[in-house]
């Protein structure tokens, strides 16, 4: 793999999630950094993510100590021939016992946290994420959730195709092409999603069968064709606002397969209301898309296009063999 790769993960209430995730991501992606955008989570998401962090930038396999004198304010780092990381009173033992465990898988790869005033919404924390990794030069920016239920064997995959193909903009993890999947989902929250895929798909004139998915990978360069600024910001709006906004801007869009299992731990962001704003925004930028391809032959032929950069990746046979190999070890 070449280029510098930042992986931005939203958070609001996910400390539970914090060491399982970035543990399997570190693991399998080797020298990704990873940037958390937190919401001044209540849980202490945030705090937690700070220690962490820290580590990352020491030398793995630090031991964990008391420290004596609990004056100071922050957690302290203390490297010599013992390296080790020391606990005041505002950092517990336990929590550097956990960023120790962390910064030992990280292959290279260094956390940041930035801090958000509250709970501005998931859109919004992505473009301030993007903002941030585009300031210091990343050349891949990845958007994936803390909550477990984006995979860290997938968001290889999906990293291994924006890499294999400098032609390639952005790269979706897919559930609606060949190979992928939901797990454990209610069925009424899938046919809510292919239900809204398809309507946006139809709406807009795209070829994209997973338009709501979270789980992609940009290249810095189509990032900075887009305002930014202006995107809609909510949950599957924004998803969908950025897949349009990425074609529009001459972008090769592709669908790799992914898995994409229930969360396991904390509680869904997602609701009704989210859902309901997205399809009334698919809806006004559908009509607005049919009177101008009505008035303007131009139009029609740059839709057709940009419907031709859309491409869907053929069935993975490896990415089969190893959901295969999966359900092997489960039973």
């Amino acid at each position: 793999m070449t280029g510098r790769v930042c992986v931005v993960m939203p958070t609001y209430n996910e400390r539970a999630n914090l060491e399982p995730t970035l543990t399997g991501v570190f693991e399998k992606n080797p020298a990704v950094d990873v940037l958390i955008v937190d919401d001044n989570s209540p849980d202490g998401t945030g705090r937690l993510a700070d220690v962490i962090a820290k580590a990352t930038h020491m030398t793995p396999g630090l031991t964990v100590e008391k420290k004596r004198n609990d004056i100071a304010s922050d957690v302290s780092f203390h490297e010599d021939d013992d390296a080790a990381l020391l606990s005041d009173a505002n950092v517990s033992t336990a929590d550097l016992k956990v960023a120790n465990r962390i910064n030992a898988t990280t292959n290279g790869s260094k956390l940041h946290v930035l801090h958000r005033a509250g709970k501005l919404g998931l859109g919004s924390a992505y473009i301030d994420g993007f903002k941030w990794a585009l300031a210091r030069g990343y050349d891949i920016i990845c958007e994936m959730d803390m909550d477990g239920s984006h995979r860290p064997d997938d968001l290889h995959r999906i990293l291994l195709r924006i890499h294999d193909d400098e032609h390639v903009d952005l790269v979706l993890g897919s559930r609606r092409v060949p190979g992928g999947m939901t797990e454990n989902w209610p069925w009424y929250r899938d046919v809510i999603s292919r239900a809204g895929s398809s309507y946006a798909r139809f709406m807009l004139g795209l070829k994209v069968r997973d338009m709501t998915s979270g789980f992609r990978a940009y290249r810095a360069r189509v990032l900075r064709r887009i305002d930014l600024d202006g995107i809609d910001d909510n949950g599957y709006v924004f998803q969908i606002d950025m897949t349009r906004r990425v074609v529009a801007a001459g972008g090769v869009v592709v669908e790799v397969p992914i898995v994409f299992p229930e969360r396991a731990l904390g509680e869904s962001k997602m609701d009704g209301s989210i859902v309901r704003e997205a399809m009334h925004k698919v809806t006004q930028w559908g009509v607005a898309r049919m009177h101008k391809r009505i008035r303007d032959s131009h139009a029609r032929e740059l839709e057709r296009r940009a419907t031709r950069r859309q491409i869907t990746d053929a069935p993975d046979d490896v990415f089969a063999d190893d959901l295969e190999a999966e359900a092997e070890d489960v039973d």
